[in-house]
């Protein structure tokens, strides 16, 4: 079941990474973040030493005994607080169009770029040339090597969406999550299961509800995740 819910093995690293992700700010205190993993079975050493490892690989900055996550993983924040609670608007039936105009770019940059359109919610038609409905708002950062369009496409939106995306199987693996996480009650499957769920909230599009299949279990993923930050803090704030 792990296996294909994509579940990933709890440890002292994930407790922490999945703990300041979800706060606000992206911060807390060496003692509190003992705390939480006790709630896991994480030991304070065990703790401590995964904490010295991520400031040493400079995904964690230290202050003060102070633990906060580094320019790259508040990004990550940024863009899961938008898969959990993204900001739409109005669909005109217009689709948002990004082409590559840049040649000559490494690898490197290739992927970078890929990794970008991807995280704006960008479905690649071919290579170089992405789109996506014209539903969502969301921070774009100008880049010379890139032109931006809005069109009206003569492929009918939900064909098209499904050409860009799976929404059959995100769907399918939305539903699985929420079933396995509504029947697990031990602490660790619930914390494992909610990362899961916030993984696959990071790749849903977030496209116009016309263009999605019955049932689509985004929105219910969504409220399952929120509460279990609830239960969380909750279970965090209670007396030692």
């Amino acid at each position: 079941m792990t296996q294909e819910l994509r579940l990933r093995p709890l440890t002292a690293r994930s407790v922490v990474l999945s703990t300041l992700l979800g706060a606000h700010p992206p911060e807390l205190p060496v003692r509190e973040l003992v705390r939480i993993a006790a709630l896991f079975g994480i030991n304070d050493t065990a703790l401590r030493v995964a904490l010295t490892r991520m400031v040493s690989a400079g995904d964690l900055h230290r202050t003060d005994g102070t633990y906060r996550l580094n320019e790259r993983l508040v990004d990550r924040q940024r863009r899961q607080d938008e898969g959990v609670d993204p900001s739409t608007t109005t669909w005109d039936g217009t689709w948002e169009i990004v082409a590559v105009t840049a040649t000559g770019r490494s690898p490197a940059d290739r992927a970078a770029l890929r990794a970008r359109m991807t995280a704006l919610r960008l479905g690649e038609l071919r290579e170089g040339l992405w789109l996506r409905p014209t539903n969502l708002r969301r921070t774009w950062t100008p880049d010379p090597g890139v032109q931006r369009f809005t069109a009206q496409p003569e492929t009918p939106s939900a064909t098209l969406a499904r050409t860009l995306w799976d929404l059959d199987e995100w769907a399918a693996h939305g539903r699985a999550l929420l079933h396995h996480f509504r029947a697990v009650d031990q602490p660790v499957d619930r914390f494992t299961t909610a990362a899961a769920i916030v993984r696959h909230l990071l790749a849903d599009p977030i496209l116009p509800t016309p263009l999605l299949p019955r049932p689509w279990p985004a929105d219910d993923l969504r409220v399952a995740y929120r509460a279990y930050q609830r239960e969380l803090a909750a279970l965090a704030s209670l007396p030692g």
